[in-house]
């Protein structure tokens, strides 16, 4: 089996998805993307493309080695980027060549179904509370909410509660058998994120992701130690070296690789098979698409250290046959490969897109500073 042709397509809100052709016929799926950076993801995938055509796409850890460790600078986001969408659909083609859902290849399933969360957004405390009773109707059991943006290095007394009043309105609106979680989105500094996990501390979070920035393993340990609540990270961390640190130092107990930015699904696996030692969980990071979704979905399915997975689309007007959240779970994927098809007749008519979305900009209303989106 040789792979004939590598396309890249656009598709909205900020998506960009990857079919991977062979000389059999079997055709993979992937989701090479970097937020705000899809066109330079997409010239990535050309170059490294270069390498793979006329390659067998079975031989994915031989692949992933030459793309990751044969360009001399390794790493970074749009790099290990474009390498998981390929790795993605070499997966897919190697499930579907042998048919069986990727899982099966990686071990086996250790659940018969996989926990998903909803991130619950509004723009006062009603709206939130009133969006969290909805999402609960629906069947989730577990939410998750973002404090405001942006923040001073260190903010007000009145931001710190309108933050609370915030979390405590969902709390107050949802039963204590739902799960909660809040995304600091790395916009606090250090003595802030300690502020806010403290007054946060009655509402018996599931996690706070992202605390802090990533780049100082040091600042996350010293946030970690002063909460009793879960420390979660990594959906800006690359490769398994990228975590190696952040587990050594025991700086979170929860890990978010995102497999389309950590290396892959193979490399999320090996990145959860770390955390397994250091008794940490794997809560996959995904505000991406429904390809994203289904290949975390494999790893999920076979990974005894899964806490819970992230999901924004269940694939409505992507997928021929999108997934089915039932009781806050998806139920295990039974189709070989990844387990999905791509509706591209709805998606070209209704999500094409150019791949021009930009992260936005944020700036501090009183002196117009630049602030951490």
């Amino acid at each position: 089996m040789k792979i004939t042709k590598i396309e890249t397509f656009f598709v909205k809100p900020r998506w960009l998805f990857l079919k991977m052709h062979t000389d059999e016929g079997l055709v993979g799926l992937g989701e090479p993307i970097v937020e705000g950076r899809a066109q330079t993801v997409a010239m990535a995938v050309k170059e490294l493309g270069e390498y793979l055509i006329g390659k067998d796409p079975r031989q994915i850890e031989r692949h992933w080695q030459v793309m990751y460790r044969g360009t001399f600078y390794r790493g970074g986001p749009v790099l290990v980027s474009a390498i998981s969408g390929l790795e993605q659909a070499m997966w897919d083609i190697l499930g579907k060549s042998l048919g069986v859902p990727v899982y099966h290849l990686l071990g086996g399933a250790v659940r018969d179904r996989i926990r998903i969360y909803s991130q619950c957004h509004g723009e006062t405390p009603e709206l939130i509370a009133a969006r969290a009773k909805e999402l609960v109707a629906e069947g989730f059991t577990a939410l998750k909410a973002a404090i405001d943006g942006p923040i001073r290095h260190v903010d007000t007394k009145a931001y710190v509660r309108s933050q609370v009043n915030k979390i405590q309105a969902i709390r107050e609106a949802v039963p204590d058998t739902v799960d909660l979680a809040v995304d600091f989105h790395g916009r606090a500094s250090p003595p802030m994120a300690i502020r806010l996990a403290q007054a946060f501390e009655e509402f018996d979070l599931m996690f706070i992701e992202e605390p802090v920035l990533p780049e100082n393993i040091d600042a996350l340990v010293t946030v970690a130690r002063s909460t009793t609540t879960p420390i979660a990270t990594g959906e800006r961390l690359f490769t398994r070296w990228g975590f190696r640190e952040v587990l050594e130092k025991q700086a979170a107990a929860i890990l978010q690789p995102d497999i389309c930015h950590a290396g892959g699904i193979g490399e999320v696996r090996k990145i959860a098979a770390m955390a397994e030692t250091y008794y940490a969980a794997v809560a996959p990071h995904n505000p991406l698409g429904p390809i994203s979704l289904a290949a975390s979905l494999q790893v999920d399915a076979c990974t005894p250290n899964f806490l819970c997975q992230e999901q924004v689309t269940l694939g409505e007007g992507y997928l021929k046959q999108p997934f089915v959240q039932i009781n806050g779970y998806i139920e295990l994927p039974t189709a070989p490969g990844l387990g999905i098809e791509l509706d591209e007749e709805a998606i070209m008519t209704t999500f094409a897109d150019d791949g021009s979305w930009q992260v936005p900009h944020l700036f501090h209303a009183d002196d117009n500073s630049f602030g951490e989106w």
